[in-house]
């Protein structure tokens, strides 16, 4: 039996993100092995690992579709995958990941002997590993850093020093040295991550201290005690796969696509408390806002004004951490401000986002100091010299010809009437259907959302109405019909109803994944008519999410009654469609499973705060 860690995230880290883990715990289960999976989202980190999780695993699987920090598993063989591939063919993830371990088979549990090499640990004086940072990661920094080093060489002792602040870490610590490490010293005032350093003795200090009294702190981690064996010893065992992992990793860099739904991630929570804080003050009245002083005033000043008004920087300075961590953050926020100000939009805030990111990330690698200057880069020259390109781009050549697209696009989408109205609401409605919540999904989404910023909401409505009749066709479709569909699909279908009123399209993958030819078509067909149905009827949506629950709040959706029968008759030919191309089923309990495979929503109630 092999042990297995597993990560999933997804923009919202709702949906795909419990439907993965999920997935994964239960198909590792009936192969035999024991996983432990973490979940990243909107909502925080959920039944996080913890390090003798991870100490103990054989394999790492990452399942997700936004950027997440792996260095604790720095070492480990790592498997990178979409939480998509996770739902939907989970058994060969599982497979792969534990391709790339030695012996991964169930008689490997007696492996805890192995554990008998441990006397390897070397007791004369040898080498010792550290990490250095300050809030700000310069001076401090690296004046402890070079302490250490003194003190450590005048006790006989190697030493590696870690430093980390504002350009990311530099003379990063190997997993080969932390496993030949006597003891690990942490001289920061910052938070920094302990987990790879699990089954070694370890002392957590400030800056100052390393600084001031580096002999002293050096003396106080070497009498620490040996921590008991925690399978930390194996790390060895895996030279061959660690090396294998790194070179997946280099291979598997973020991607553009990758990096945008990072953005936009980090931007939905700015676009649904906003626009809801916007629906919130048409509840006195469409124009009550303009009324200074008043309570809608300062909901539409909180909502439209703040919470709005950082959507486009949120978007861009987080495309640009994606792309070059920290150094990217003040270039991205700013040229995603100039870029909201010269009213470019998110399509600006997506270029100013993209070239924040890849410029900060070429400084950073590219400029070279010494090392007494090395502490200038992060406060003075990456932001200067990265602000400095990405604004003046911005503003010269880039900022003027988006904003006209956008303003083009703007006009367009808001003038839009009749067929050209239904053409687009159709084709936003079909792709969010055909993958129900994969690229072609979110590219749509994400489309919807962005235009929110310009005050152009009926795409919105469209999508979000689009997204919501699959799930509710099916779960109708499983009541109308039931001989169309297994015992265990009618039950998935309640299931699914629930996700489908909460905007998760993502309810229907189950379905989809089982009988992709009927499934896909009559959904697309579905949320096509939705789509269509809702830009005809010219419905806006002002929140990007909440299904059926923030139709509740009054203006949030207008009209409100075309809207709601514009999601009833897409969910009426999603059904209509499954009863033509479903074909009865025999009543055959062995093809129960196969649903549980696929997907396990239908077991598994819809995750709190559902979102996408």
């Amino acid at each position: 039996m092999a042990k297995l860690v597993a990560v999933t995230a997804c923009p919202t880290g709702i949906a795909h993100t419990v439907m993965a883990a999920e997935a994964l715990r239960r198909t590792a289960a009936l192969m035999g092995h024991a996983i432990a999976v973490e979940t990243q989202g909107s909502n925080g980190v959920q039944t996080p690992l913890s390090t003798a999780d991870i100490a103990a695993a054989d394999a790492v699987i990452l399942a997700t579709d936004i950027a997440v920090d792996d260095s604790r598993f720095a070492g480990k063989p790592i498997l990178r995958t979409t939480t998509a591939a996770a739902i939907r063919d989970t058994k060969s993830v599982v497979g792969n990941a534990l391709a790339d371990v030695p012996g991964a088979q169930p008689e490997a549990a007696p492996a805890p002997p192995a554990a008998k090499p441990a006397p390897t640990v070397v007791r004369s004086p040898g080498l010792l590993v550290a990490i250095t940072a300050c809030p700000t990661g310069i001076a401090h920094t690296f004046m402890a850093a070079e302490a250490l080093k003194q003190a450590a060489q005048a006790k006989g002792y190697r030493i590696k020093v870690e430093t980390q602040g504002s350009v990311g870490a530099k003379n990063a610590l190997t997993e080969e040295e932390i496993a030949e490490a006597e003891a690990v010293i942490i001289g920061a005032d910052t938070h920094v991550a302990t987990d790879r350093f699990a089954g070694k003795r370890l002392l957590k200090t400030s800056v100052g201290e390393a600084l001031k009294q580096p002999a002293r702190v050096i003396d106080e981690a070497l009498a620490l005690p040996v921590p008991a064996a925690t399978g930390n010893a194996a790390a060895p065992a895996y030279a061959d796969a660690v090396s294998g992992a790194k070179a997946r990793q280099k291979e598997a860099q973020s991607g553009p696509y990758k990096h945008l739904l990072t953005g936009v991630s980090f931007m939905l929570p700015f676009v649904v408390a906003g626009g809801l804080l916007i629906a919130l003050s048409f509840v006195f009245g469409i124009e009550a806002f303009k009324e200074p002083g008043t309570l809608p005033a300062a909901l539409m000043q909180i909502g439209g004004e703040a919470a709005f008004g950082l959507m486009v920087p949120v978007l861009a300075g987080y495309i640009a951490y994606s792309i070059a961590d920290r150094p990217g953050l003040a270039p991205g926020f700013i040229g995603g401000m100039l870029a909201a100000k010269i009213g470019a939009g998110f399509l600006g805030g997506i270029v100013a986002g993209f070239l924040a990111g890849y410029i900060a990330r070429w400084l950073r690698d590219t400029i070279r100091l010494p090392q007494n200057l090395e502490g200038l880069k992060p406060v003075l020259i990456i932001p200067l010299l990265g602000t400095l390109a990405v604004g003046l781009l911005m503003v010269y050549v880039i900022g003027t010809p988006v904003a006209a697209i956008m303003n083009g696009l703007t006009a367009f989408l808001q003038s839009m009437t009749g067929a050209n109205a239904v053409a687009l609401g159709a084709l936003l409605g079909a792709m969010m259907a055909l993958d129900m919540g994969g690229p072609v999904n979110k590219a749509a989404y994400t489309f919807a959302v962005g235009l929110l910023a310009s005050n152009t909401y009926t795409p919105m409505a469209a999508v979000m109405a689009a997204g919501m009749t699959p799930p509710l066709g099916l779960a109708l479709a499983t009541m109308v019909v039931p001989s169309r569909f297994t015992m265990q699909e009618r039950e998935a279908g309640k299931a699914a109803g629930v996700l489908g009123l909460a905007f998760i399209t993502e309810g229907a993958i189950p379905f989809a994944a089982k009988d992709p030819l009927r499934v896909i078509p009559a959904a697309m067909a579905g949320s096509a008519v939705a789509g269509a149905l809702s830009m005809w009827f010219g419905c806006g949506l002002r929140a990007p999410h909440g299904g059926v629950f923030v139709l509740a709040i009054p203006n949030a959706v207008a009209p409100l009654g075309p809207y709601v029968l514009a999601i009833v008759a897409g969910t009426i030919v999603t059904t209509l469609g499954l009863m033509i191309l479903k074909r009865r089923v025999e009543a055959d309990p062995a093809a129960a499973p196969a649903l549980d495979t696929a997907a396990p929503t239908s077991s598994s109630p819809a995750p709190s705060g559902a979102g996408r």
